[in-house]
């Protein structure tokens, strides 16, 4: 049996005022139209077709050939958008799923279990409904037994109608030839001059078909029309990934101050604290400690570590280690195990080895780092000459005296100490003291009266 999806996203968006296609707008890290096509694959699509419209090269450009493009060039309501979206499939036997590109919180277990209940039943559509606490503005489905009878908008419903907490969720399971044949009954006989997809219910039931709906969660189904809708939706999304994490295993001190992105994971037995801040395909050991006030992006962390109050950004951090508080770990960085990155320390494009100590106030950029290094306060290794960046090597067992510039490109090599306060532009053999500063000179007399 084929099963599809004709996922509709060719709207133009204006509530949400922004240059960017809505269904790319992105909640917990991904675009919305990305959560509609992981439900659908969930239930295991054979295709999904994308209708597109406005910004079709901006979702095109995304989705690039994962899926099959149709277009609606013009705007002529959700019925025409499915008629332009069931002409690569009409042919075919099976069953089309029916949704849409700015539902990010529909779920691909919810969809399963409708999907289950359209084959048991033996329909040529379901709906998917919700029980809406406030059913204003939506349309109602109207019942007769298991079937439905109708659906009607809140525009056109009498007051028993209105009062049916049962609405519609704009989204649906069809036989894709019955579909196909109801699409071609449609008419555009309104005011609007559009095609309504609710209208092929009712040419399916007036054709003797069997039409029934199945009733999720009124949260799955909430669609993203503006950036309050958006906000909200992102709410939900993220109290979902905190209790995942949290059923997995991990602690979450305060959930609701806690923001984990969709693709995170995290270790058993780590401890996050509020204020964390955990994005893109980061990855968090065992027995970690994280935060508070912490943002981590794209960055795989090992077992064991601690990272409080700093931002870490496309990088690697090992087992047993310490950052922060208030280090900065830029793209490209890795950091072995048993190391420490202390406060106020920023590491960009450097590897750091085991058991090597950044305690504060240090700058360590382009550079390789070798085992069981030692900076003193306020080291900086000077990498850029005000047109190009250079690296620098530092060995292992290097001691490394407060205030030191290690002027790229340059060597330290193993076992080697700088003196506190130097500037080191040349090469530091084995086992060496560096001493590149200015002998001391004291002016007597120096000051005068009048100065003080």
């Amino acid at each position: 049996m084929e099963l599809c999806s004709i996922i509709l996203a060719a709207g133009e968006g204006k509530r949400m005022k922004s240059n960017t296609a809505k269904p790319l707008m992105t909640a917990c890290g991904k675009p919305l139209i990305d959560y509609v096509l992981s439900a659908a694959k969930f239930v295991g699509t054979n295709e999904n077709i994308v209708v597109i419209g406005h910004k079709a090269d901006d979702i095109k450009a995304h989705l690039e050939d994962s899926v099959t493009y149709a277009y609606q060039l013009e705007q002529k309501g959700t019925g025409h958008a499915v008629m332009q979206g069931i002409e690569p499939i009409s042919e075919k036997d099976g069953i089309v799923m029916v949704l849409c590109g700015d539902t990010p919180l529909i779920k691909g277990e919810d969809l399963k279990a409708v999907l289950d209940s359209h084959i048991e039943a033996g329909r040529a559509a379901t709906v998917i409904t919700a029980i809406a606490p406030n059913p204003f503005g939506y349309g109602r489905v109207i019942r007769n037994g298991e079937n439905i009878a109708k659906i009607v908008e809140q525009k056109d419903a009498t007051d028993a109608e209105k009062a049916v907490l049962e609405i519609n969720s704009g989204m649906y399971f069809f036989d894709i030839k019955k579909l196909a044949f109801a699409l071609s009954k449609l008419t555009n006989n309104n005011a609007q001059g559009e095609y309504y997809l609710t209208d092929t219910i009712e040419i399916l039931i007036s054709e003797g078909e069997k039409v029934g709906a199945e009733i999720v969660d009124f949260e799955s189904i909430l669609g993203v029309n503006d950036r309050v809708q958006l906000a909200s939706a992102e709410a939900v999304l993220n109290r979902r990934n905190v209790e995942k994490v949290m059923l997995s295993g991990v602690t979450v001190i305060n959930p609701s101050a806690t923001y984990i992105g969709a693709d995170v994971s995290v270790g058993i037995d780590s401890v996050i604290y509020p204020g964390t801040i955990l994005e893109g395909k980061t990855v968090i050991g065992e027995n970690c400690i994280i935060g508070p006030d912490t943002k981590i992006t794209d960055t795989k962390i090992g077992d064991n570590t601690e990272i409080i109050k700093s931002v870490l950004v496309k990088s690697e951090v090992g087992n047993k280690v310490s950052v922060g508080p208030f280090a900065y770990m830029r793209p490209n960085s890795k950091v072995g195990d048993n190391v420490k990155i202390g406060d106020f320390v920023e590491i960009k494009n450097a590897t750091i080895d085991n058991g090597t100590k950044v305690a504060h106030l240090t700058y360590v950029g382009d550079a390789d780092v070798g085992k069981n290094v030692n900076f003193g306060c306020g080291t900086v290794v000077v990498n850029y000459d005000g047109k190009n960046k250079h690296r620098s090597t530092i060995g292992d067992d290097v001691f490394i005296g407060c205030n030191t510039n290690l002027v790229s490109p340059v060597k330290v090599n193993d076992g080697a100490f700088t003196a506190a306060g130097s500037t080191i532009t040349d090469e530091v053999p084995e086992n060496a003291l560096a001493i590149a500063r200015a002998k001391q000179v004291n002016k007597e007399n120096w000051v005068k009266p009048k100065d003080r």
